[in-house]
């Protein structure tokens, strides 16, 4: 008589085991897209000039994190505004970070030079950082504060020195 009933236990067991390993194996499978209103993921960045840069810890600042290539025609038209732009904030309080995600060192370095970046940058050939955020098109821009909070994302170049781009940053300071 108890046969049945420790066969049904073990059944109900089996199967709550089942969702819940069905559960964990397709999250593990889900691409997390990080959207505005959402806390950046955790990274660290360690930029060229060697300076080490995560979510939070960036100096209190407002951080405009740029995923780009040098292959990427926007990525290309929007660098001059954006490094004006860097130029301009930076004593305001923002932080320009662009990762590329070239895989070829040198013309990541020759771009670098021939369009004169004057702000932090590092490269990602893996794109281990922008996968984090689910970033796969390029550019793709995302505004973070300083508790590590997304206040914006951009997919798509912009002309940083609007006046339209240049008020939403100064808004978030």
């Amino acid at each position: 008589m108890d046969s049945p009933r420790s066969v049904n236990y073990i059944l109900a067991g089996i199967v709550v085991l089942a969702a819940g390993l069905f559960m964990v194996v397709s999250d593990a499978f889900t691409e997390r897209v990080v959207e505005k209103g959402q806390q950046a993921p955790d990274f660290a960045i360690v930029t060229d000039s060697g300076r080490t840069i995560s979510p939070r810890n960036f100096g209190g600042k407002l951080l405009v994190l740029n995923f780009w290539a040098t292959w990427c025609p926007p990525c290309v038209a929007e660098t001059p505004s954006l490094n004006e732009m860097a130029k301009q904030l930076k004593a305001q309080g923002v932080v320009v970070v662009g990762v590329s995600i070239d895989k070829n060192d040198n013309s990541y370095r020759a771009f670098n030079q021939r369009m004169r970046v004057g702000y932090e940058t590092m490269r990602d050939p893996e794109a281990r950082i922008s996968s984090s955020f689910g970033t796969f098109k390029f550019p793709e821009t995302y505004v973070i504060t300083p508790d590590g909070r997304v206040v914006d994302k951009i997919i798509s170049d912009r002309d940083w020195m609007s006046p339209e781009a240049l008020d939403a940053l100064r808004g978030y300071l």
